[in-house]
């Protein structure tokens, strides 16, 4: 549940911030819509397809084995990180909201731009993903079909693609190196602590060889074409 509260949250901070801030109203709404679908696209597909029916995310559930006796307290700590982090990725809300200029110009097109290509990638991912699974006779196996044939990640990808859109907007703002925290922390996160790294993990111990050539062969975050 700890990623659709972060949805959830991240639409309210961009609903709030779209009704406080100063900067032109035409920008605000905009930001603010994108903000808004980014998290009900997610959120729902999550709530649908992770967690409803499911007792204990697999991640949460490795989580508790490793971290053992001091798991609660543990899991207190990440929760709490979790409202934390929705005014951490607010950041870069706040920052293009606060632009006063009426115009548009070619950065913030250009970031819408990546924006579309971001949400639509991982929207992309996210349903071939769930369409593998689906299916009668995919169970405990690979998918490689689509994007998933290109990286063994995707969803990931784009959705660092995603966070970095608002800094390509931010182009040309006194604070926009503000922005940057969304993408460098996410992808970070994504790389090195609770994305890729528990996936992975999860992924050899259920899958055991079939996974590992999948390793051998594709790229982990940045799609290419899979060594032969």
């Amino acid at each position: 549940m700890a990623d659709v509260g972060f949805c959830v949250g991240f639409g309210l901070a961009a609903v709030g911030f779209a009704l406080t801030t100063t900067g032109d109203v035409n920008h605000r709404l905009v930001v603010a819509a994108m903000a808004t679908v980014y998290a009900v696209r997610l959120a729902s597909y999550l709530a649908t397809n992770r967690i409803r029916g499911v007792v204990e995310d697999q991640r949460y559930r490795s989580l508790r084995e490793r971290w053992g006796e001091r798991a609660e307290f543990y899991f207190f700590v990440y929760f709490v990180g979790q409202a934390a982090a929705v005014a951490v990725f607010s950041i870069p809300l706040a920052v293009l909201m606060s632009n006063p200029d009426p115009t548009w110009h070619t950065w913030e097109v250009l970031g819408l731009v990546i924006w579309v290509i971001g949400v639509a990638g991982e929207a992309v991912a996210d349903a071939q993903l769930n369409r593998f699974r689906r299916a009668p006779g995919n169970r405990g196996k690979t998918c490689r079909e689509g994007l998933w044939r290109y990286s063994r990640h995707p969803n990931y990808f784009f959705e660092g693609v995603h966070w970095c859109a608002y800094v390509v907007m931010s182009v040309g703002l006194p604070d926009w190196w503000l922005t940057l925290v969304g993408p460098v922390v996410m992808i970070g996160a994504l790389l090195k602590v609770t994305g890729i790294p528990l996936a992975e993990a999860q992924a050899a111990m259920s899958r055991g060889e079939a996974y590992r050539e999948y390793q051998r062969t594709t790229n982990a975050f940045i799609p290419w074409f899979p060594k032969d």
